[in-house]
């Protein structure tokens, strides 16, 4: 079972470490720690990814700022009370995990293997791009799953704009960061960050195969 969860989310994600490891929380006696991870795109923009990682990888590693880091794992969600809501957390939860100065061609890939929970969206930015947002949910063992926000572009999102709840598909990408603000009150607004998956590729099971090779690096509006 656990092979088959990691066959149907995967992630390799390599960069530069911004932060310290700090003590995240602890589960069956293990505990685990939060680092953030600098990873560069083709462009001079980055996307800051939290990295949740086992007291067991951390051993024997000198993970400082500034050090580089190759992770492999897998990136999952979980839900936080705040502020009277239940929030979305994403984290990448690494498997295996190494420092490194090697060139890697691709530092930023993810693939997963999910349903559709959630109706998609179609919408376009005022600079014309078309976009679909999606929610995946990922099954995990013992009837968890990870439900992960992912963003289609162009192509894709005309034809993932038409999928239905249930439906399963395949995705390639690579997870991204997004700062927006929130208002709060008249006089206070606070920057946050998002983190979803931007689609490169993508199958539907029983349906077509979509590929969009999208190297411009733009967010999208919030």
């Amino acid at each position: 079972m656990t092979d088959k969860v990691i066959e149907s989310n995967n992630v390799t994600v390599y960069g530069t470490v911004t932060s310290k490891p700090e003590f995240s929380h602890e589960m069956y006696g293990e505990g685990f720690y939060t680092v953030y991870l600098e990873v560069p795109r083709l462009s001079d923009i980055s996307d800051t990814l939290p990295i949740t990682i086992s007291e067991r990888l951390v051993q024997g590693l000198n993970i400082d700022v500034g050090s580089t880091l190759l992770v492999e794992g897998q990136l999952r969600s979980y839900n936080k009370y705040h502020e009277g809501n239940n929030k979305l957390i994403l984290t990448v939860f690494a498997r295996n995990l190494k420092t490194t100065d090697q060139d890697v061609k691709n530092p930023n890939q993810i693939y997963l293997d999910g349903y559709i929970c959630k109706k998609p969206v179609y919408r376009t930015t005022p600079f014309g791009r078309e976009i679909t947002d999606m929610l995946l949910a990922v099954n995990r063992p013992y009837n968890k799953s990870d439900y992960i926000p992912c963003i289609a572009w162009g192509r894709n999102a005309r034809y993932s704009e038409n999928l239905k709840v249930g439906d399963r598909i395949r995705i390639w990408g690579r997870i991204q960061s997004r700062d927006y603000q929130k208002k709060i009150s008249e006089d206070e607004v606070i920057t946050r960050t998002a983190y979803e998956v931007s689609i490169s590729k993508m199958e539907v099971f029983g349906g077509e195969t979509e590929e969009k090779k999208d190297n411009s690096d733009e967010e999208p509006e919030e």
